[in-house]
Order: C-alpha cells, then structure tokens, then sequence
C-alpha cells in the first residue's frame, strides 16, 4: 500500500510530528503552526488536515491510539505512527532529500508566456513582486535571529527557513537582473514573436 501512496508535505509533517508520540489532529495544526512549519506545510484548512489523516490511516502508515474525553472539550482521537509508516517517512526523507524534482510552479509557467504582455506591463508586474520578495527577504531574516526563552535556536530548528532565504535571496536576484534588462531594453519582445511559435508549433503537430 505504501508504494502506493501518494506522499505530501502534510502527509510527511504528521509522520514526523507522530515520531514524538501520539497526538490528535488539532494537536499536529498547532505544533506545525507554533513552530513555523506552515510555511513549507499547508494547514490553512484543518478539512485538508482530516483527509490525509484518514489516507494515511487507510494506508496503515498511522493507527488510532486512543480516544480523549474532557467535558471542556468535543471528543478527541488521538493517532500513533506504526512501523509501516515510520518506515515509509524514512524513505520519504531519502528520496525527497537525493532527488530534485519538477514541482511545476506557478512562476515559470507564467514566464514561459510572458510574449502575452507588453515589455512594460511585465516591467511594472515584476516591481510588484520584486517589492514583496525583500519584504519576505526581511521577514526570513527576522525569523533566523529568533530566539526561545532567550537561546538561539539551534540550526537544524530552522533549517528551512535558512533554505528558503536562499530561494528568496537567488530569485530577487535574477528578478533584479530582468528589470534592469527591460529598463535598458536589452530584453524585449512583441506579439508577434508569440504568433510565430504558436504556428512553429502547429506545423509540427
């Protein structure tokens, strides 16, 4: 069945955060939450939360542990790893950490259309978002200098943060780099550019 499965960011977090013991649903959105795992782990929609959770039970990656009852709170059911699933988060790990993937993101697919806009109108798109990446740049940097009850944390606790600075240090870069081209004109295009490849490419099919 694990073969099968098709892992997720959310998937591996409950994994992981199951290796410290069983926990119920809200428990695991809260942890990832307090420690700033929601940014590389969507856990916006608890709904989300509840289906992979379901998904890796079907799976026997996770088995109910128990059920808690406190008249302050609804009934809660807490889950605990099995051995299939620690294994299986193990190979996650190595095969995620190895092998570079082609997560097809948003931002290249936009660029690969960009003879759709004018010169100008991508000019003024890519300040947008040039202006958000170094307020994001600042935001990393204030979440690297953070402390708990006063200690650094150590650098494993942070580690994706530190990898997410560096994406965000790189592509503000390269965003610089394309504005600075399109101010000089030394990179531009028209509409028929975009016309030609469309026909270059029904030729061929």
């Amino acid at each position: 069945m694990t073969s099968t499965f098709r892992r997720s960011p959310l998937a591996l977090a409950v994994l992981g955060l199951l290796e410290a013991g069983p926990l119920h649903p809200y428990g695991i959105q809260r942890l990832i939450k307090q420690w700033g795992k929601d940014q590389v782990v969507n856990v916006g929609q608890r709904a989300g939360l509840y289906r992979t959770i379901a998904r890796l039970e079907d799976a026997g990656l996770i088995a109910v542990g128990s059920t808690e009852r406190d008249e302050r709170y609804p009934e809660r059911t807490t889950y605990r790893l099995t051995d299939t699933g620690r294994a299986a988060a193990r190979q996650w790990m190595a095969e995620i950490l190895s092998t570079p993937r082609n997560e097809y993101p948003e931002f290249p697919a936009a660029l690969s259309f960009l003879p759709v806009l004018t010169p100008r109108a991508t000019q003024d798109l890519l300040h947008q978002r040039r202006d958000r990446l170094a307020r994001r740049l600042t935001e990393l940097d204030a979440e690297l200098a953070s402390e708990a009850e006063g200690h650094a944390l150590p650098r494993v606790a942070l580690i994706e943060s530190e990898y997410l600075r560096a994406v965000t240090q790189a592509e503000l870069a390269w965003v610089d780099g394309i504005l600075a081209a399109l101010d000089d004109g030394s990179f531009t295009w028209n509409r028929e550019e975009l016309d030609r490849i469309v026909a270059a490419a029904r030729d061929n099919t």
